[in-house]
């Protein structure tokens, strides 16, 4: 990266690591410097698996920026500012050239002067981008992350390197894209890898949402949009809640709930938490946008989800999964999404929930976890070692020494119930 210019008019960012070594006050001398792109908080979500990777080393200097355009921008912004981390305005990123540009997610690519890896987010393409409204003729919706509009621009393919975790996701985005093929590295899932390493601290995670060793945890997750857990069923939480609260014998059922970003992002934390607050005062833990939904997966003993991401690794993970909203038309046909619709018991909305949540514990083999992860990493164990060493590459860097490790996931802090006298 060329050093930006040191003038300090009222429109440029104040001195510090963006105006990296543009006088006399850097501390550190990196010789490298990477650009985080987060696009919005579920792509800092995978950012925060990957960059562990390189940004302890004193050679490299990671930097932040937002790219506009996506929706959910905003939660892009809180994501990083809550992360600490130093930002590159946007207006300034076309100015100048990095050394190395990591992205979760497409969009505003060609705007980065920098050699990309461009890593996806959630389990890969398994749902289709949304329609959106308009006069014109409507046309086939592509897998999301596989978009030709996001992969190239004025005859470019933008990314250097796509970073997927399965192999069969070469021949999907070569069908989008041909030249695409070349730029495929299968890297692995770290986040299935991390999802793994916390299984070592399960008992933890679980006291942190107030089980104990023989409680029953039910964990509810959801994506965004009206075909999602909450966009079908916003009265679900509450009523696991009341009837986990209610259930008598030897077992205590706890209850807590995953939440995608985006759906903070639309309509608001304070709205979103005050939807939920029926289901909190019956004893549900809620878990925050930005920590802690894989330590709940990996803590919980059953899932109701939806088509979502999370669903989906909870089944990988040797979860019970049962599905209490799935709409076919918004998963790709014969992706690992699809096939998880086929496979899991949907939740019958007519029955009393917890002995359905009971019947999938007792009726599940754990046998076809195997199965669910085959069809989401086709390089198990591996993405810390092959991330790392793809990015090394990129940068032009001797690789440290010493394994590559992703830490297994912090303990999830749900947001502190409701005063004693409100709970019921």
């Amino acid at each position: 990266m060329h050093a930006p210019p040191t003038d300090r008019r009222p429109d440029r960012p104040a001195a510090g690591p963006f105006e990296i070594n543009a006088g006399d006050r850097a501390t550190w001398n990196p010789r490298r410097h990477v650009l985080a792109l987060v696009h919005h908080a579920t792509a800092g979500s995978r950012l925060d698996d990957v960059l562990p990777l390189v940004e302890e080393d004193p050679r490299i200097q990671v930097l932040y920026t937002c790219p506009p355009g996506s929706v959910f921008a905003d939660t892009g912004a809180e994501y990083v500012r809550r992360l600490g981390a130093r930002t590159v305005p946007w207006s300034e990123v076309p100015k100048h050239r990095f050394d190395l540009a990591v992205a979760a997610s497409l969009g505003m690519l060609a705007s980065v002067a920098a050699p990309i890896l461009e890593v996806g987010h959630g389990t890969g393409p398994g749902k289709l981008l949304p329609r959106i409204g308009g006069h014109g003729a409507p046309l086939r919706r592509p897998a999301a992350g596989a978009a030709p509009g996001g992969l190239t621009a004025y005859g470019r393919l933008l990314p250097t390197v796509i970073g997927v975790p399965h192999e069969r996701h070469r021949a999907l985005l070569s069908a989008s894209v041909p030249e695409a093929a070349e730029a495929v590295r299968v890297v692995g899932d770290p986040c299935h890898d991390r999802l793994l390493a916390g299984l070592a601290a399960r008992d933890r995670y679980r006291r942190a949402l107030g089980a104990g060793p023989g409680d029953l945890l039910v964990l509810l997750t959801s994506t965004g949009g009206r075909h999602s857990l909450l966009g079908r069923r916003p009265d679900l939480p509450a009523l696991v809640a009341a009837e986990a609260r209610a259930a008598g014998g030897p077992v205590q059922v706890r209850t807590a709930a995953v939440t995608h970003p985006g759906v903070f992002g639309w309509h608001g934390r304070h709205q979103v938490r005050a939807w939920l607050r029926g289901a909190e005062r019956h004893g549900m833990r809620l878990i925050p946008p930005e920590q802690g939904w894989q330590a709940a997966l990996v803590a919980a003993d059953a899932v109701i989800g939806d088509h979502g991401s999370v669903t989906y690794y909870a089944a990988a993970l040797g979860r019970p999964v049962l599905l209490a909203a799935f709409d076919e038309g918004e998963v790709l046909p014969g992706s690992h999404i699809d096939l998880l619709g086929r496979a899991a018991p949907g939740l019958d909305p007519g029955a009393p929930v917890l002995p359905q949540v009971r019947a999938a514990v007792d009726g599940h083999a754990p046998a076809r976890s195997e199965w669910f992860a085959a069809q989401l990493n086709s390089a198990p164990g591996q993405a810390a070692r092959r991330l790392r060493s793809t990015m090394y590459e990129m940068l032009g860097l001797e690789e440290p020494g010493g394994p590559a490790v992703l830490a297994p996931p912090p303990p999830p802090r749900p947001w502190a119930l409701p005063d004693a006298g409100e709970l019921r």
